[in-house]
């Protein structure tokens, strides 16, 4: 679940190329690729050409968090761990309940999703998910949402019946499908 890598294109590619220092023209392609292995690589993160959540929280991208199921990694592991669940780094069903029920009882819109106005109520958070992060991640004025499903998670299976992000996330711009 929100993860970009080449072949994909939208909002959120344009949000990445900007802070990466290259042309932000909303298509993953090769030299954004590169840019992204070479921050990778020099933060000690995985050099993988995919810029996910540990990605986005190492880049100060925390409005481009999108946590669901299917996630993994850091990020996943400390909103678990945030939420009082087992923290594995996989954000499956259980995790997804406790979103659930954390954003009912703290009067967020309820998605099952982990984004930044729901990681922004978390105490664990609040050092790097800000408002302004919750306001950017909000979709840019005059776009509408794509209607095509948000790309899945590295190596996992896209399908019909996978979940769409939040209506007003940046995330409903993208499009492109990577396996």
């Amino acid at each position: 679940m929100s993860y970009l890598r080449k072949g994909v294109s939208g909002e959120p590619v344009k949000i990445l190329q900007a802070k990466l220092g290259v042309a932000a023209d909303g298509d993953f392609g090769p030299g954004t690729e590169k840019a992204l292995k070479d921050y990778q690589s020099a933060h000690g993160l995985a050099a993988d050409g995919v810029a996910g959540p540990d990605t986005f929280m190492a880049m100060g991208l925390a409005e481009l968090v999108l946590l669901g199921v299917g996630s993994k990694g850091e990020t996943v592991k400390k909103l678990q761990a945030a939420l009082g669940v087992d923290a594995d780094g996989v954000f499956g069903k259980g995790t997804k309940a406790a979103v659930v029920a954390f954003q009912e009882k703290n009067g967020l819109d309820v998605d099952g999703f982990a984004g930044p106005a729901t990681l922004a109520k978390m105490p664990a958070f609040a050092a790097v998910v800000t408002e302004a992060h919750v306001a950017a991640a909000e979709m840019p004025a005059g776009a509408a949402p794509s209607g095509e499903a948000l790309p899945t998670a590295p190596g996992a299976t896209a399908d019909a019946s996978a979940e769409q992000p939040p209506k007003k996330s940046v995330w409903g711009t993208v499009k492109g499908w990577f396996s």
